[in-house]
């Protein structure tokens, strides 16, 4: 990152005193050391992101996409890592739901208990909240089903006062 941005970051902070903010800073087309990173300054993260490899990765499929950004030693694109900053910094996190006919993420505020997670599907959902069949994201792609994940063990049946966790399903 440029010394300007450092420079007229004090400033900047002054007309938005007590506020977190996300600052993206555009560098230039080839990453640096600190491309996969995030600078932490007051209650903000600057982030910095490569906008010429954004637009280049933009169209691309996703194996290309990936390998793009491996060749380049990044781990995930510039707009995930805007998103993943942006959900923390308004501390929300999503959980899944998976059927027959779709798969859906659900956005909740951290923290959020089961039966509330639930009403965010339907509000009879909340009413009648027993029980939750949970897995974790990683370990159902791993096992492949959720009825592999169950067979192995991995399926919890969790109660009123589970608080749901990022990337539960």
């Amino acid at each position: 990152l440029s010394r300007k941005l450092y420079h007229t970051t004090p400033y900047f902070f002054n007309h938005v005193r007590g506020e977190s903010i996300i600052i993206i800073g555009n560098i230039s087309s080839r990453p640096s050391n600190i491309a996969n990173d995030k600078i932490i300054f007051e209650k903000s993260v600057v982030l910095p992101i490569c906008a010429q490899i954004e637009a280049e990765i933009s169209d691309m499929d996703p194996e290309d996409k990936q390998m793009f950004l491996a060749d380049l030693g990044l781990e995930v694109s510039g707009l995930n890592r805007i998103i993943k900053e942006g959900y923390s910094l308004l501390g929300l996190i999503s959980y899944l739901t998976a059927g027959k006919p779709e798969v859906r993420a659900w956005t909740i505020t951290r923290g959020t208990k089961a039966p509330q997670a639930a009403g965010k599907i339907h509000t009879d959902f909340e009413k009648g909240f027993i029980r939750a069949e949970i897995v974790d994201y990683d370990i159902l792609v791993e096992l492949g089903s959720f009825n592999a994940a169950k067979e192995k063990g991995k399926v919890r049946s969790e109660g009123k006062e589970y608080v749901m966790q990022d990337s539960d399903v």
